[in-house]
C-alpha cells in the first residue's frame, strides 16, 4: 500500500492507494483540482462542502456522459429515475460527510 499526498482547493490530503496506482491518483486529484478551482472561479466564495459536492456532480455528469455516448445505451440508463436520484443523493450526503471531517481534521 503506497502513501501519497494531494492538493484540492488549496488543502492537501494524505491519501493511501495500491503500489503503482500513485501516478494516476495525482492525475485524478487534479482533474478534481481543477473542477473546484474552475468553479470557485465562477462562483466565488462557496463552502468547502459544497464546492466538493458540486464538483462531484459536474464530475458524475461528464462520466454519465461518456457512459451513454460510449458504452451503448449506458450503464446508468438501467437505473429508473427515482433511483438515480437516490444514488445522486447518498453520494451527496457521503461527500458533505466527508467534506465536513476534512475541514474538521
Amino acid at each position: 500500500m503506497a502513501q501519497i499526498t494531494v492538493s484540492v482547493n488549496g488543502k492537501t490530503y494524505p491519501l493511501a492507494c495500491a503500489t503503482g496506482e500513485e501516478e494516476r491518483l495525482h492525475k485524478l486529484a487534479s482533474y478534481v483540482d481543477a473542477k473546484t478551482k474552475d468553479l470557485s472561479g465562477k462562483l466565488g466564495h462557496v463552502a468547502e462542502s459544497r464546492l466538493l459536492l458540486m464538483a462531484a456532480v459536474l464530475i458524475a455528469d461528464e462520466l454519465h456522459d461518456a457512459l451513454e455516448k460510449d458504452g451503448g445505451p449506458g450503464l446508468l440508463s438501467a437505473l429508473s429515475e427515482e433511483d438515480l436520484a437516490s444514488v445522486l443523493n447518498e453520494v451527496a450526503m457521503e461527500v458533505e460527510g466527508i467534506a465536513d471531517r476534512l475541514a474538521n481534521a
